[in-house]
C-alpha cells in the first residue's frame, strides 16, 4: 500500500531530529520519494509541503528543498519578564535572542484605544493609548510582529512614547514612573495567517501562527500594557517553568 503524504513527512522528520539530515542538507527530491515510497509525484510533493509548512524545510525554486538552517528561537516566559533581567539593563528579546543578529523596526504613535483594549486597561470611552508596534528580524528571517498598547495619561511624553526606550526597556521606564508590572498574564492560540499577516512574516503557504495577548499589572493590579504579538509558528520553541 502506497504511504501517504504525512507518513513520508514523519519519515523525513526523523531522519531530521535524528541528526541523519542536518541543516543545509537537500531532501530526497519528488523523482527519489516516487520510488522510494511508490507513491504519485503529487503525494511526494505534498509530503515536502508539511515539512516546509512546519517550519523544518525551506523550498529553492529550481533546486530543491532543504532543511531549514535557522535555529528556532526558545521563548523562555520567565527568564524574559524577570525583574532581575531589567534591572540589569537588558531588554526582553535579549533573553530570547542573546548574540543573534536583531533588527527591529518600531513605529509609536497615540491614538484612541481600540475597544478590546481599552476593555483590557480598565481605560474609559475615547480614551487614548500610546501605540508602539515593532517588527522583529532575526537573522534576515522576519519572526514576530508585536503592538503595545499603554495608558496615554501615563506614558505620554516619557521615553515610552519614543522608539527607543532605553536600557531595560518599557517595563523598566513604567517602574521609574511607579507603575512596574510585577504580574503579567498570557493568552495564546495557534491559527492560521491572514494574506496580509503571511506577507509581514514572509511564511510558506500553509504556515501557522502563534497568537500571544500579554496584559501587565503593577502591585495594586492595575493593568499598564496589553501586548499582541504574532509569532511565525515555525520559529519558535515555547517554554514555560512552572512550580507546584
Amino acid at each position: 500500500m502506497p504511504e501517504t503524504a504525512r507518513q513520508i513527512a514523519d519519515d523525513l522528520r526523523a531522519r531530521i531530529e535524528s541528526g541523519e539530515l542536518v541543516p543545509g542538507d537537500r531532501l530526497p527530491g519528488e523523482p527519489s520519494l516516487v520510488k522510494t515510497y511508490g507513491v504519485a509525484k503529487m503525494t511526494a510533493n505534498q509530503a515536502l509541503k508539511i515539512l516546509v509548512s512546519e517550519g523544518l524545510a525551506v523550498a529553492r525554486p529550481g533546486s530543491g528543498t532543504y532543511v531549514r538552517e535557522f535555529k528556532p528561537i526558545r521563548r523562555v516566559a520567565n527568564d524574559r519578564l524577570s525583574k532581575s533581567r531589567r534591572d540589569a539593563g537588558q531588554s526582553i528579546w535579549s533573553a530570547d535572542v542573546a548574540q543573534r543578529a536583531l533588527v527591529t523596526d518600531v513605529q509609536v504613535y497615540e491614538a484612541e484605544a481600540p475597544r478590546q483594549i481599552g476593555r483590557l486597561l480598565n481605560l474609559g470611552p475615547g480614551a487614548a493609548v500610546i501605540v508602539r508596534s515593532r517588527k522583529f528580524v532575526v537573522e534576515d528571517r522576519p519572526v514576530q510582529i508585536a503592538t503595545s498598547y499603554l495608558p496615554a495619561d501615563l506614558v505620554r511624553e516619557t521615553a515610552i512614547a519614543q522608539p527607543n526606550t532605553g536600557p531595560g526597556g518599557s517595563y523598566a521606564r513604567l517602574a521609574e514612573l511607579g507603575a512596574e508590572p510585577v504580574a503579567f498574564s498570557e493568552e495564546l492560540r495557534a491559527r492560521m495567517p491572514s494574506e496580509e499577516e503571511r506577507t509581514a512574516l514572509n511564511l510558506a503557504a500553509g504556515t501557522p501562527v502563534l497568537e500571544i495577548c500579554r496584559t501587565a499589572y503593577t502591585e495594586d493590579e492595575r493593568p499598564v500594557e496589553v501586548n499582541q504579538m504574532l509569532l511565525d509558528a515555525g520559529s519558535y520553541v515555547l517554554e514555560y517553568r512552572l512550580s507546584s
